[in-house]
């Protein structure tokens, strides 16, 4: 057995790596709308004591992790998060506003904006060495 997995290994592992860039980007527009929601509902969940909320909000996090190191394997690791990350925290802010009626203040907005114009700065003017 463990024979034929070493065998087949490099078959796999080639395959693995070779999706195309669009397929990364794919991956990581998964990602961020599964940690989105799985994010957004982790108030439903009640610590994690509602059984139907809290399964929906772990498989959202795993596809949402799994997402996220496939789209790692063709987009650098930084560039990846940080977009995850920006999106992410500006969407379930967006869904706390309209869900749950929590504004954030002045101080909120402003990080918020910074967050959304630091990762534009990194995906149009940062390079990878």
């Amino acid at each position: 057995m463990a024979v034929e997995i070493q065998r087949w290994w490099p078959v796999c592992e080639s395959t693995m790596k070779s999706i195309s860039l669009l397929s990364g980007y794919i991956f990581l527009v998964i990602a961020i709308v599964t940690g989105i929601s799985s994010n957004g509902y982790l108030k439903i969940t009640e610590g994690f004591s509602k059984l139907g909320p809290t399964l929906f909000c772990l498989a959202n996090m795993v596809i949402c992790i799994f997402c996220l190191s496939k789209a790692m394997t063709v987009i650098p690791v930084g560039f990846t998060y940080a977009t995850y990350g920006a999106f992410s925290i500006t969407a379930v802010t967006l869904f706390g506003i309209f869900k749950y009626n929590q504004t954030p203040n002045v101080f909120g907005t402003i990080g918020l904006a910074l967050i959304i114009l630091g990762v534009i700065l990194l995906n149009t003017y940062g390079k990878v060495k």
